[in-house]
């Protein structure tokens, strides 16, 4: 019988260490307040969907942890050829959401664009790097672009299990969320190739997850594809608090622009990002530099999708 006892008692702790993140709990006593307005504190607790109480120290303990290689050439605060002002853009746009987010919830944000070659997934990277480097600020990427996800070819991170894998059922959340360096960023990538991603976007499971863990973050940050081509865009744009509408100097046509605001009427644009300037227009707006050269042949300059 002692034999069934310790078979029985090994099986309970090994269902224990699988648990879902729904389970990871702390006593209600450990909670403690935010450290200021809009910041969450170093032992930040949210109350998950089943009461439990989830820990940012918890999720990064338990989740996925391979080892990213981030690219200097798509990471401007990695590259000195691209120059300090560009970097110190990034943390302008940072300053306006804060003081947005002042006036009103905003959370979980949306990052696209009208048509490919924009500059999105370069703007979405970026911006959650300039985040991160804050004191005790905390960020998430998802690549949302399950058509031609790119996002994960900033940080080196490995493609899949992602959210394709997570929205088919395939995958809990402890398993698509990746922690692969020192820091406060965390990153769910596009996942395996799926022929329905429209179909995949609406069936609940997106929402459940953002519902979950984007409390955790400071700032959910999501990359989807461009607005005019397909629909996923205006999908998620329903479950964040506010979009950027990536622009192209020089390249998006102003009618597609148009389109992509009308496509989004109705949604929170929070402003516009003009991308790959030549000069700086205007102080103290949404604009930033061009990066140079150094996407390497054939990449136009801050175009990464």
């Amino acid at each position: 019988m002692s034999r069934i006892h310790e078979a029985l008692k090994k099986a309970e702790e090994e269902r224990a260490a699988i648990q879902p993140l729904d389970a990871i709990a702390v006593p209600h006593s450990q909670v403690e307040a935010p450290a200021g307005p809009g910041v969450v504190s170093q032992a930040a607790t949210v109350v998950s969907r089943s009461g439990s109480y989830l820990r940012f120290e918890d999720l990064r303990a338990r989740c996925a942890h391979p080892q990213w290689h981030l690219d200097p050439n798509l990471n401007i605060f990695l590259n000195s050829e691209m120059g300090a002002h560009g970097s110190e853009q990034f943390r302008t746009l940072r300053s306006r959401l804060y003081q947005l987010r002042a006036d009103q919830p905003l959370h979980t944000l949306l990052v696209t664009s009208s048509i490919p070659t924009e500059g999105k997934t370069f703007v979405a990277n970026n911006l959650a790097q300039a985040i991160v480097r804050q004191p005790d600020r905390r960020a998430l990427m998802i690549d949302a672009d399950m058509r031609r996800p790119r996002l994960h070819l900033s940080l080196g991170a490995p493609l899949a299990p992602g959210l394709t894998d997570y929205l088919r059922g395939e995958a809990d959340e402890l398993a698509i969320i990746q922690h692969g360096q020192e820091g406060n960023l965390c990153f769910i990538a596009g996942g395996n190739e799926v022929s329905n991603p429209s179909e995949l976007l609406s069936n609940g499971r997106l929402k459940t997850l953002l519902d979950h863990i984007a409390p955790v973050f400071d700032w959910v940050i999501v990359d989807s594809p461009p607005c005019l081509p397909v629909a996923d865009a205006s999908v998620l744009a329903d479950l964040c608090d506010g979009v950027l509408l990536i622009v192209r100097a020089g390249t998006t046509p102003i009618e597609a622009a148009q389109r992509a605001c009308q496509e989004l009427q109705g949604r929170r644009i929070l402003g516009i990002v003009l991308n790959a300037v030549e000069e700086i227009h205007a102080y103290g707006t949404y604009y930033y530099n061009a990066y140079t050269d150094a996407y390497g042949p054939g990449e136009p300059k801050g175009s990464q999708d």
